[in-house]
């Protein structure tokens, strides 16, 4: 019997045509779907409206709360630089001379907002102190040769006149350099005699008007590159200072300290470090929801647990500020798409507009709000007629309602008074830190209240400003002095000469007096008056937005959607894919009945599914014979319909294996 050596193996080939990613426009989306409506494009058109504006407005506050800092370093990096270009033959100077000028930027642990704000410092160092600006990454300098090359790459594509561009047979190819400190010397020598200085003065508007503009090199993550290239590279440049004047800014992460971990003390030595330190993540945040959300501003709010979620995430995750935007910006997003009343969260000339241009459909959705449908409840029977049957008599109901909550600011305290104050453990926690305020800082608060009340043209309040008064009167007559004199002297009484275990027995006898017969002070009873008038006026004036008609239209308070789409929870998202891949591969044959296992779903479903059936006490050859029984199972198909082999190669892993016999 003949017999041949036949191998036979599984390879993968991939397709020979390129399949091209069709990228959808995401006003697509809202033509589709459940939520697609008439005026999906004009939602799309007013979300889009809304974030440029916010966006702006946050890249405003950004460069506010940075300038303070960037001022600091543009003031270091001339100092430095002068000093740098003084010939003095004192020693001192010489000795510093030697010394690279450093800034230690402590950035704080909000890594993903580092890029940013380094991306912004080397704009302003661009325009107010030198051309000459690097920003390299530990990831890409493993070794000095590539800590080098990325340097010098930058520094040649750095221009100090666009328009004077010089000819191609002068231009010196990355090619041919050699990557070394005399090189990059060499060349920077060459670049510096060639410029115009009255070019270099018109690009830098600082008063920095030097020939030889300094070099500034940024480590955006100064903790992650390794010893030896830090090392090296500091103890070559330091020898070069005359010929290459370099400046270097760290950013740090964590703590300076990690500078001396790093650097041993001979070459730190040679380094004229200077901390700088960026505004704190809170701070920032802090001013970002004053800023941008406790304001009337913008139409569009967020409720109190959507608010919630973005500050957890911020508080537990990452402390960026950047990724706390995002999820504001998905929130916008989320709003539009999912609301079709969305359509009137915009500023309020225009939302009466389109209110005038509601049509019938639009009117009928606004009546079935659950908000609407409570004010309906309680109004009167004729006026019930006329909101449930004239479309007129609506429009003119949601324009006071939109009025109120744009033009009079109900939006801007969406935090506070998204649920009924009464069972808020917030609120109860804010009076207990007012109970504990001192007398000037609770005369500050009220003199405060006094300013807005008395500024406001509101007639409801009433007599609020003169009780006001009266409380800060009352506070200025107070005189606790004397108060404090005749408890001092009733302590000192009662103690008398006498041993050491009389003494205890006394004092302890004293103390359990003055707990039982504690008696308030006039500044206390005081303070306990003011706080119950604050929170007996919060109650009556401040009513919960989410208790108000039409706050559906201005308020995103879906913190699921918002949780589903920013919590991270791996977990959860495999046992829905194993267990319904419908729910993300959108195929119609995989449609199926709770409890029931289609056959043509990908087998490692089938297998998932049979195996949460008996997951503790599981027999392979029963599990093995199901999985087979279920893949193999006969259907019933149409003449027009795909057969399950077919079906199986789209929903199945797309790899193409072929057998193929070779020797």
């Amino acid at each position: 019997m003949a017999t041949t050596s036949v191998s036979k193996g599984c390879f993968v080939f991939k397709p020979n045509f390129k399949k091209r990613k069709i990228s959808v426009p995401i006003e697509d989306y809202f033509n589709k779907g459940e939520n697609a409506s008439e005026d999906s494009k004009l939602r799309f058109e007013t979300y889009q409206l809304i974030w440029q504006q916010m966006k702006s407005e946050t890249e405003r506050l950004q460069e506010e709360l940075n300038k303070n800092l960037f001022d600091s370093l543009i003031e270091f990096l001339q100092t430095s630089h002068s000093g740098l270009q003084k010939n003095s033959k004192d020693w001192s100077c010489q000795i510093k001379l030697r010394e690279i000028p450093t800034a230690a930027l402590v950035l704080g642990v909000n890594v993903t907002d580092h890029d940013l704000t380094l991306r912004s410092l080397t704009e302003v160092l661009q325009n107010n102190v030198t051309p000459y600006v690097v920003s390299l990454q530990a990831k890409d300098c493993p070794d000095m040769k590539h800590f080098l090359q990325k340097l010098v790459s930058q520094l040649m594509d750095c221009k100090v006149d666009v328009q004077s561009k010089e000819k191609e047979s002068d231009r010196v190819t990355q090619k041919n350099v050699h990557y070394s400190m005399d090189s990059l010397s060499a060349w920077y020598m060459s670049v510096t005699q060639k410029a115009d200085p009255k070019m270099l003065r018109k690009k830098r508007t600082s008063s920095c008007q030097c020939q030889s503009p300094p070099v500034v090199l940024i480590l955006k993550d100064m903790e992650s590159f390794t010893t030896k290239v830090l090392q090296d590279f500091i103890i070559i440049s330091s020898q070069h200072l005359h010929e290459f004047p370099l400046i270097l800014i760290f950013g740090i992460a964590t703590s300076p300290v990690v500078i001396h971990r790093l650097l041993p003390h001979a070459v730190s030595s040679l380094l004229c470090i200077e901390l700088f330190q960026s505004l704190s993540c809170k701070e920032h945040l802090t001013t970002v929801l004053d800023k941008l959300l406790l304001t009337t501003q913008f139409p569009f709010k967020l409720s109190e647990k959507v608010l919630q979620t973005l500050t957890n995430i911020f508080l537990y995750h990452d402390f960026s500020i950047q990724n706390f935007i995002k999820g504001l910006q998905l929130s916008l997003l989320e709003h539009f798409y999912s609301q079709p009343l969305s359509v009137l969260c915009c500023n309020l000339p225009e939302a009466k507009r389109r209110i005038r241009f509601l049509s019938a459909n639009q009117c009928e959705n606004i009546r079935r709000l659950p908000s609407f449908r409570r004010y309906v409840e309680k109004q009167s029977s004729e006026k019930q007629v006329a909101l449930l049957t004239s479309d007129k008599s609506l429009k003119l109901g949601i324009c006071k309602f939109i009025d109120l909550f744009v033009s009079e600011g109900q939006g801007s305290r969406m935090p506070v008074l998204s649920e009924d104050l009464k069972a808020r453990k917030t609120t109860f926690q804010c009076l207990l830190c007012d109970k504990l305020l001192a007398k000037d800082e609770l005369m500050a608060m009220l003199q405060n209240c006094l300013k807005v009340f008395q500024s406001s043209s509101a007639k409801e309040l009433g007599n609020t400003a003169k009780k006001i008064e009266e409380f800060l009167a009352q506070f200025q007559s107070l005189d606790e002095t004397k108060e404090e004199e005749e408890t001092s002297q009733s302590q000192s009484k009662g103690l008398q000469k006498t041993d050491l275990y009389h003494l205890q027995k006394s004092l302890l006898e004293m103390k359990e007096l003055r707990s039982a017969s504690k008696r308030q002070t006039r500044f206390e009873v005081l303070r306990e008056q003011v706080v119950s008038f604050v929170d007996s006026l919060a109650r009556e004036y401040l009513l919960p937005p989410d208790t108000q008609p039409l706050h559906e239209t201005l308020y995103f308070s879906s913190a699921h959607a918002l949780r589903q789409h920013l919590n991270a929870a791996p977990r959860v998202a495999l046992h829905t894919a194993l267990n319904n891949p419908y729910y993300y591969l959108k195929n119609e044959a995989l449609r199926s009945e709770e409890g029931c296992i289609p056959n043509v779903a990908p087998d490692i479903c089938i297998a998932y599914k049979l195996h949460l059936e008996c997951s503790r006490l599981i027999n392979l050859v029963d599990w093995s014979e199901a999985f087979a029984t279920v893949v193999t199972a006969a259907e019933e198909m149409d003449a027009n319909s795909v057969t399950s082999e077919e079906r199986g190669e789209i929903i199945q892993y797309p790899f193409e294996i072929n057998s193929t016999t070779s020797k």
